[in-house]
């Protein structure tokens, strides 16, 4: 299990890291911690981050279902107006951000909030951007198949059969979404159940997703807030950058939780 209340950490064997890069850091504050970015940027790439993952390979990511995470969790400013990325939950670092290791699909159940010009439409009739919870598990068996039908459908670019079609791809690649209703400056209690055949979403009591699409694998436990934007659609549109911060956003969290459930063990 790993606790972070009262702004002290107990590890309890996990090895979890701060770090930050380019204008940005990790500070303590009153109950918690407090993930900064500042203002500018100057165009360069900016992230505040918490993991227990850095340098291990991922065969020992140390988080298998079933296991609870629980955090409180606030915003310096709503949805509206934060840029970037940012959130939190389960994920096996695909694009080698915290050391080197073979590139791979991406594996995730997060809380997970992009701003616009980022678009990742993957959920059929979801925006591809704003705070969601949401599953991915493009390592799945299904992908194999699923993988050549999405690349014709991406090259045709044919909206009436990408729509008939998008939703059986959606299940291949393990993709469920659900946009949070929660006002994101203000502090609200974050849950995610992540069982064998199942995952929770609860936002302060309520569920807001509920989805038998549950990534398989040893998953890392990651939270962030940065300036980086993606966008990647059905009907192939792609782009990426970074954005200039007008403002200093942070991403303050308390109470942080992660424990193996054997409630839900089988």
């Amino acid at each position: 299990m790993g606790r972070w209340g009262d702004g002290e950490m107990s590890s309890a064997g996990v090895g979890w890291g701060t770090r930050g890069v380019g204008a940005s850091g990790v500070i303590r504050v009153a109950g918690g911690l407090r993930l900064v970015n500042c203002a500018g940027a100057g165009g360069k790439y900016t992230n505040a981050q918490i993991d227990d993952y850095a340098g291990l390979p991922r065969r020992r990511f140390r988080w298998r279902p079933p296991v609870t995470m629980t955090l409180r969790a606030r915003f310096s400013v709503g949805g509206e107006q934060l840029a970037g990325t940012a959130g939190f939950g389960f994920w096996n670092d695909p694009f080698l951000m915290t050391g080197w290791r073979t590139p791979a699909p991406p594996r995730a159940l997060w809380f997970f909030f992009a701003a616009p010009p980022s678009n990742m439409a993957l959920a059929q009739d979801v925006p591809g951007y704003g705070w969601k919870a949401a599953t991915i598990d493009a390592l799945s068996p299904a992908v194999m198949v699923a993988g050549p039908l999405a690349a014709a459908l991406w090259l045709l670019r044919r909206p009436k059969l990408r729509r008939r079609l998008w939703p059986r791809l959606q299940r291949a690649f393990g993709v469920d979404e659900a946009i949070v209703p929660a006002p994101m400056e203000l502090w609200h209690t974050y849950v995610i159940e992540w069982q064998t055949d199942l995952v929770r979403f609860v936002v302060d009591g309520e569920s807001v997703l509920e989805t038998a699409r549950s990534p398989r694998g040893s998953l890392g436990f990651v939270l962030w807030i940065d300036n980086q934007w993606l966008a990647i659609t059905p009907d192939g549109a792609f782009g990426a950058g970074v954005t200039s911060l007008a403002q200093r956003q942070w991403l303050e969290i308390a109470d942080l939780e992660i424990r193996h459930d054997t409630a839900y063990s089988r």
